[in-house]
């Protein structure tokens, strides 16, 4: 029996402090990087914790907005993003180096990745960032997105992403967090909105629309309340399914 192997990853580093208890389920993580959250302290201990467990490493830059945890869209020059997303990740390398990781790919945060998704110019700065780094690396991107289109124009190899415990809205842009349903945290919803994307390729929103949404890399974040539930419930109910995490 065929197997479909999908990556389950979360936002890691970010001051929750449950990573030790998420990184067995996970296949890859998004290391916060002094943007929104984290310090050369946080980012060393989550890459131990990640190598411990053969998961994935990623850089997640964002905006540097700590008080409003990257979440809210800055008034800033190309240039001076660049600047600050190439110091951030530029400091995860550093840490990476001196535990013996490699990192996989970057994954922007927050309204750094909401922006990019639909702005061509934030799109290219992100971009610009990649191709600075010697290593070939891949971009966690939504499907049919601006960026994952200018990544892809950049010969960058683009893994598109789903968020497993967030709704979405018919532009296939996530429900707010600030309505009362933007979060899916009843797990047996989560499973079905997951296989609905693996299988078929395509997501329920919250307009009672069916619409195309293709992803090899599911993200459970973090700071959901149940995140822990939801993961360990996905790498069970997933190989039923003929669903391999990988």
């Amino acid at each position: 029996m065929n197997f479909k192997i999908i990556d389950i990853n979360a936002d890691v580093g970010e001051g929750i402090g449950n990573e030790a208890k998420l990184m067995p389920h996970l296949s890859s993580c998004n290391i916060a990087c002094g943007g929104h959250a984290g310090d050369t302290f946080t980012m060393a201990e989550v890459v131990r914790l990640a190598n411990a467990n053969n998961v994935k490493i990623g850089a997640h830059p964002s905006f540097p907005d700590k008080e409003n945890f990257g979440r809210k869209i800055m008034e800033i020059t190309a240039a001076d993003l660049y600047t600050i997303l190439k110091q951030q990740i530029r400091v995860l390398q550093s840490v990476l180096r001196s535990e013996n990781a490699l990192l996989h790919h970057i994954k922007p945060h927050g309204a750094l990745y909401n922006l990019a998704a639909k702005d061509e110019k934030t799109a290219k700065v992100v971009v610009e960032v990649l191709k600075s780094v010697a290593l070939p690396i891949k971009l966690y991107a939504p499907y049919n997105s601006v960026i994952a289109k200018v990544a892809k124009a950049e010969q960058i190899e683009v893994t598109y992403e789903a968020f497993a415990d967030r709704n979405y809205n018919k532009d296939l842009s996530l429900v707010s967090r600030q309505k009362f349903n933007a979060i899916i945290s009843d797990k047996n919803k989560v499973l079905n909105h997951v296989l609905k994307i693996i299988e078929h390729q395509k997501v329920d929103t919250i307009d009672n629309m069916e619409v195309t949404l293709k992803a090899s890399t599911f993200c459970v974040h973090g700071d959901t309340k149940n995140a822990l539930e939801i993961l360990k419930f996905l790498n069970e109910k997933l190989p039923e399914y003929h669903i391999q995490i990988n």
